[in-house]
Formats: structure tokens, sequence, C-alpha cells
């Protein structure tokens, strides 16, 4: 047999990535946050819909339980054995489907899950306000994405049982952006200081149309909670019209100074952080930026800068910066099972059988 005509990758075992982009940066945010999981319980039971839910300090803890469960996996204590997920996926979905479902199977729980709706009751006409109600009998927790911005809501009112928005529409995916902010505070854990001086605040650059994009708007909404950390947000478009009515003066209210720069290459040597994401929603089909929009091994980007994309990717984000320093959309990715397994060890009363120092009180409910 000619060994010469094997592939190299088939020849050994799978090689570790452990120790490159940002897989092992989890250490330093640990040392950077104090825990406070009094902010962990005052999620404990809630619905997830919009990143407006969401204050500074709990997503500051969040991240910092999702750094110790990324950090060592393989001492979880399963706290969500004997739980049940009902992952309800009425629009099509890899990453946030399996990264729901990764991090319930991590926790101990079990999972049931609904990848088309034509196989359901709605397809005959059932409303989601009865969905929900048969959702409260099946699972202990709800993940829900739909391409109509209205479907979470129209189930909340029959909802006992936790709801998490994973996508609706083109209003919001508030767990993507956790995921973005973890990402952030793993590569730069002093991001989360509320007191860090202006030469040491971050340019943030997000490629994208905040009104017809979920993701960003969900991010800019988070973002706007980290503002004394930010030194200006610019927001990259070759269009217009980017802000729904007061979706701008909102964020600026917040403390976010934003720009609006209509050709990347104009400010892309400034950015410390470039979010980029191409498609946008217009009703129930999507159009891809373009423009001068497309990052390269090439482009001139700032030295230490890290780019980070919800993914999946088209022809904006070229492969040839897979490895190179700026390559941290693979450890976004990663790191978003991590923070969906704090935040649902919170929504089902479980935090103390993860925290360092937990309560007298059970919390199981």
């Amino acid at each position: 047999m000619n060994k010469e005509k094997i592939h190299p990758l088939l020849q050994g075992p799978v090689q570790s990535r452990d120790g490159i982009r940002g897989i092992e940066r989890p250490r330093g945010l640990l040392d950077a946050l104090q825990e406070d999981n009094e902010h962990l319980r005052s999620l404990a039971g809630m619905h997830i819909v919009s990143a407006r839910q969401f204050d500074r300090n709990q997503i500051l803890q969040l991240s910092r339980l999702a750094a110790s469960y990324e950090t060592q996996p393989d001492l979880i204590h399963p706290p969500l054995r004997g739980k049940i997920l009902v992952s309800a996926f009425y629009e099509p979905s890899t990453r946030t489907r399996l990264s729901f479902e990764s991090a319930w199977h991590r926790l101990g729980g079990d999972i049931m899950s609904i990848t088309d709706p034509a196989t359901t009751g709605i397809a005959k006409g059932e409303s989601l306000a009865d969905v929900g109600e048969m959702f409260n009998n099946y699972g202990d927790v709800v993940v829900l994405r739909d391409n109509s911005e209205d479907s979470v809501y129209s189930m909340l009112d029959s909802l006992r049982i936790p709801i998490i928005n994973a996508g609706n529409g083109i209003d919001e995916h508030p767990t993507q952006a956790l995921a973005d902010i973890y990402a952030i505070l793993k590569w730069y854990p002093s991001f989360g200081r509320e007191d860090l001086p202006e030469d040491k605040k971050v340019i943030i650059g997000v490629i994208g149309t905040p009104n017809r994009m979920r993701t960003v708007r969900s991010l800019l909404l988070l973002l706007s909670l980290f503002s004394n950390s930010i030194k200006k947000v610019y927001i990259v478009n070759p269009s217009t019209d980017l802000f729904d009515a007061e979706q701008q003066e909102e964020l600026e209210g917040a403390g976010l100074k934003i720009e609006v720069i209509h050709k990347l290459r104009d400010v892309l040597p400034e950015i410390d952080v470039v979010y980029i994401n191409s498609i946008a929603w217009v009703g129930d089909s999507y159009e891809t930026l373009t423009g001068d929009i497309k990052l390269t091994s090439e482009s001139n980007l700032k030295p230490n800068s890290i780019i980070l994309h919800p993914l999946a990717r088209g022809e904006e984000l070229d492969p040839s910066l897979d490895k190179t320093e700026h390559n941290w959309y693979f450890s976004q990715a990663r790191g978003a099972v991590f923070i969906r397994m704090a935040l649902l060890t919170c929504l089902v009363h479980r935090i103390n059988l993860v925290v360092d120092s937990p309560v007298d009180q059970p919390e199981e409910q």
C-alpha cells in the first residue's frame, strides 16, 4: 500500500488547537472579574427576548461563568440533568441551533428538536400561543427561531417556562450579541472596566445595517452598556438608510459615539474590533452588502486588531485571514456555546451547582 497517497492530516491523530486565536484567553477574563453571582440569580426564570433586558453586571458575570466553563470543561458538574430543552427552529439555522443544543447537552440535559414547521400543528393553522401552551407540558426552556418579528411575543402570554429568542426576523438576536461581547472580553478583559483611561478605550467598526440585521441591532444595544470603554463606533455601510426611527438616538443617549462611514478603507487602520455581517433581511429574503466591503489578509488592518463575524460568511471575509492574528470569529463561535451554557444555567435556577460561592437556600423550583 502506497502511504504517500494518504492525506497528511490522516496520518496521525487530530491535533488540538488550544493556545491559538483566543482559545486560551478565558483565564485572563477569569482573573479580571470577581464573582458576584447575585447578578446571575437575577436571571432565574426570565424570558430572554431582547438585548435590552440585560444590564452590564449581568453580562460581565455571564461572561465570567462562560469563561469558567470554557477553561475547565472536563470539570463541569452536569447542572441540567433531568431538564428538557425544546429547540424550535422554524427558520433554517446551523450554528445557533447546534450551539444551543451542544450547550444543553454539555450541561447534562435532554433535548426535543423541531427543525421544520411543516411537520408541526402550525402547518395546520395552530396559533403560536397554543403551541406555547403545549410547550409548557414538554420542557423546561424553549429556544425559538422564526422569521417573524412577532413570533416570540405571540408565545409569551401562554408560556410558563422561559423562552429564549434565537432570532425573530430582522428584530433581535440577543444571545449572539452575548457571544460577541464575550469574545471582546476574552480578547481584552479590561473592556469590562468602568474607569478605562481614554487611551485604552477601543474603536469598534460595525460593518452592517442596524435596522435590518438582527445581530447588529442586538450587538449595538449591548455595546451601549460598555460606552465607557469605547472611544467610537463606526457604522460602515454604503447605504444611507441604516437606522429605524429613534434607534441611533437611543444608542447615543446611552453614551455611544456613533459615526457613519460609507467606505471601509477610510477607517480600517483605526479599528480595534471589526464586526462584519453581510446579510440583511428584506421581507422573507435577504440581500448582501456590496461595495469595498471585503476583508483579506492584505487588508490594511490595525496590528493586533480582531475580526468578529456571526457566520456564515461570504465573499466579505476571505479565508486568507483564518490563520492570522485577526481571526477571532472561530473563537467567537466556540465561545457562543459557553456563554449560552452560562445563560441556560441561570434560567433554570441551577447557579448554586456551578458557582464558587453558593448561597445556603436551594434554588430549585
